[in-house]
């Protein structure tokens, strides 16, 4: 009598963690895609106006040609993310910027691209981003689910600045070497290829919305949501300040230092360079550590963003200024991890959208202002004077918003505080925010 021979043993093959399911890992390949392409076609749009015989506050018009749709339509995008399926808005944004990415890419190839074309296009481009970004970031919330969101959102925007870097450094070697149209062509490209894979992505898990009063009564319906929670409001007029001051230090007075005091453009790069590294740095730190006071955690992050503008104040050495960006950049994302954190665990799942919306449009809305205030400042004030006025903005609302108990309070949630949630409460408080705290 034989023995039968048993099979052999199939060795398990590799799963994916327990939350990075289908649309997460969908959604985090496109945005891998777009930053490859964005990063290196903003590049590329500034080189674009310059090689048009554009000079310097050509290019500033066609950044503010993007800026300004951006913060115009981002509560209706937000709105409009919330009453339509949220892929289909992405898509269809998606399909906006590749249509204007490749018409700019056609005019630069051709040889005489306008600045009033390239400034339509930019801004078919950042209305595009308008609608896509509040719907991007209710689809990631609610493709993430338990105690490992903070990991997941993590890892996400690791890869998003992975590749942002990548694509800033790829598309310069590129404009240097085939140059600008180009480069806007193949982010016209990876646009489409993003959209394709948004496309795929799968709402069965998101309930239908029920009919509303019309996209005033959504806008209201936000807004509701929105001003009803202190620790809301409160960092996103914080970070209106914190954007808008360090936006302007970096952008208009970082390469004046670097330029007269340290050597030209080389040390500036690097210390840009050193940012994103941080950026990367703070994700992996984020993805392990899981404090449980939130906000607090993040909003004492914040405070490391006023050493960039200390450190040129000085200035300091190349690299002081390189610790001072790459300490910058572990911060912002360990806040960055902490605020999607907190927003996945308090806001609904049907108005993430649109309070992503009122979040970004704060953030976005003063950032012009203090960019064209940045020369005159240094006019009546003082170059080293403005900068060290910027780090201490950073500092002082920083240092208020901490004021606020719910910032203090809140929470992160396990399955020990989800348990003692579900008791019943009579307080009508129960469903507002001081309900929500630990």
């Amino acid at each position: 009598m034989s023995t039968p021979v048993p099979a052999p043993r199939r060795r398990p093959s590799p799963r994916r963690p327990e939350w990075a399911g289908r649309n997460y890992v969908l959604l985090t390949a496109a945005a891998i895609v777009t930053n490859l392409g964005t990063h290196g076609a903003l590049i590329a749009a500034a080189f674009a106006v310059l090689e048009a015989g554009g000079d310097g506050g050509d290019v500033g018009l066609v950044a503010a040609a993007r800026t300004l749709p951006l913060v115009l339509f981002l509560l209706i995008g937000g709105a409009v993310a919330d009453r339509l399926p949220r892929h289909r808005v992405m898509v269809a944004a998606n399909a906006l910027n590749c249509v204007s990415q490749a018409v700019f890419a056609v005019l630069v190839l051709a040889g005489d691209p306008q600045l009033w074309q390239m400034m339509l296009l930019t801004a078919l481009c950042g209305t595009g981003q308008a609608f896509f970004s509040p719907a991007a970031e209710g689809m990631l919330m609610s493709s993430v689910s338990g105690e490992q969101a903070s990991r997941a959102f993590a890892l996400f925007r690791m890869a998003m600045n992975g590749a942002g870097i990548g694509g800033a450094a790829l598309g310069g070697a590129m404009i240097a070497a085939f140059g600008p149209g180009w480069v806007l062509a193949i982010d016209a490209a990876a646009f489409a290829v993003a959209g394709g894979l948004r496309a795929f992505l799968d709402v069965g898990h998101i309930r239908e919305r029920e009919p509303g009063g019309g996209l005033l009564a959504d806008l209201r319906e936000g807004w509701q949501e929105f001003s009803g929670r202190p620790w809301l409001w409160a960092i996103v007029a914080q970070f209106s300040v914190v954007v808008a001051v360090v936006g302007a230090a970096e952008s208009v007075y970082g390469p004046l230092v670097a330029q007269e005091e340290l050597g030209g453009a080389r040390p500036w790069g690097l210390a840009l360079a050193a940012f994103g590294v941080g950026t990367v740095g703070g994700a992996l730190l984020a993805m392990r550590w899981k404090p449980r006071r939130l906000l607090l955690v993040g909003t004492v992050c914040v405070f490391p963003l006023a050493l960039p503008s200390a450190a040129l104040a000085v200035p300091l050495p190349v690299g002081g200024l390189i610790a001072a960006m790459f300490v910058c950049g572990v911060s912002l994302e360990i806040f960055g991890v902490a605020w999607m954190t907190a927003l996945h665990q308090e806001i609904p799942e049907e108005k993430l959208s649109r309070v992503s919306a009122y979040d970004w449009f704060g953030s976005t809305a003063m950032l012009p202002l203090p960019t064209a205030l940045a020369g005159p400042a240094e006019s009546v004030f003082g170059r080293s004077q403005a900068l060290w006025g910027c780090a201490a903005l950073v500092v002082l609302v920083t240092a208020l918003v901490l004021l606020v108990p719910d910032v203090r309070q809140l929470r992160r949630r396990t399955k020990e505080v989800t348990a003692q949630a579900a008791v019943p409460v009579a307080s009508s408080d129960a469903e507002g925010p001081a309900g929500r705290l630990g």
